[in-house]
């Protein structure tokens, strides 16, 4: 099963959950990111973050649609923040679709230590959400409840 998760910019959220998603996936389940414009670098935070959570960071890098061409996913669940007013992508193909809102921890002002809660609380909250996720067993359902549930797992 492969996932697509994606924002804006994707230097953040999306990436956190590319990377995160991988990190804790059983075989068969993969993640990929992408963003509608994506910034052309990762956020050097996002990385940090990762690597201090002991999660890999080789191969990450913020891109666009050339994500998955060619090899579609089979599910898109974007992560940017609707409550902030944040313009969401849109994906046109086939996936089942979910949208998982984060707030985005690069937004946070403050000085270091309260940046770098922000990061490690964004990464926390996706865990859980993946926890959940995986806790489904997403390939013994079928499309309408997989749908139900990952619109639930938005919300937690």
């Amino acid at each position: 099963m492969r996932i697509l998760f994606m924002c804006t910019a994707n230097s953040c959220r999306s990436i956190l959950c590319e990377a995160l998603f991988n990190h804790l996936a059983p075989q068969g389940y993969e993640a990929i990111s992408a963003g509608s414009f994506p910034r052309g670098q990762v956020l050097p935070r996002s990385l940090q973050t990762l690597q201090q959570a002991g999660i890999a960071i080789d191969g990450l890098s913020s891109k666009g649609n050339e994500a998955f061409e060619g090899n579609p996913p089979d599910i898109v669940i974007t992560v940017c923040d609707k409550a902030a007013g944040e313009a969401c992508p849109v994906y046109f193909g086939p996936a089942l679709k979910a949208h998982w809102g984060l707030e985005d921890p690069s937004d946070v002002v403050g000085d270091d230590a309260t940046i770098d809660a922000a990061f490690r609380a964004t990464l926390a909250h996706i865990q859980r959400r993946f926890e959940a996720f995986f806790a489904l067993r997403p390939d013994a359902l079928d499309r309408d409840q997989l749908k139900r549930e990952l619109d639930r797992i938005g919300t937690l």
